[in-house]
């Protein structure tokens, strides 16, 4: 386990909470400004906190959305800099319990506060492969 791996798990802990709950507030903090999302299915590129923040908008006020759930396997700290990769299985249910699809991820993540005693780790890029 590395410095990384608490902190990191924790925020995937808020943003997965934030997600379920539809509260757009708390997800913000943990996106990095320029902050990337490639979708799953079809690689949809969604640029920058202010297009996701839109996008996650969009998708809670759809009447049956779905809730994403992402679960960390491995958190892997740079030595050098302070990044971090996150590996994991994601998975979207409909607020109707139906499963809709799931898969792989990795995610990219800066420390904005690397010398400060509480870290800040925020999301630069993930990527999505869906595979069912």
């Amino acid at each position: 386990m590395t410095t990384a791996d608490l902190p990191i798990r924790l925020a995937r802990v808020a943003f997965n909470r934030a997600l379920a709950e539809g509260n757009l507030a708390a997800i913000g903090p943990i996106l990095g400004a320029n902050a990337i999302l490639v979708t799953g299915t079809d690689s949809a590129v969604i640029a920058g906190k202010k297009a996701q923040l839109l996008a996650w908008k969009r998708e809670f006020a759809a009447p049956d959305r779905t809730i994403y759930t992402r679960t960390p396997v491995t958190i892997q700290a740079s030595a050098v800099e302070p990044i971090a990769l996150e590996h994991g299985h994601w998975q979207g249910v409909t607020l109707s319990g139906a499963a809709l699809a799931s898969g792989s991820y990795t995610a990219k993540w800066r420390n904005l506060a690397p010398k400060a005693s509480a870290p800040n780790w925020v999301i630069e890029a993930e990527i999505y492969l869906t595979l069912a």
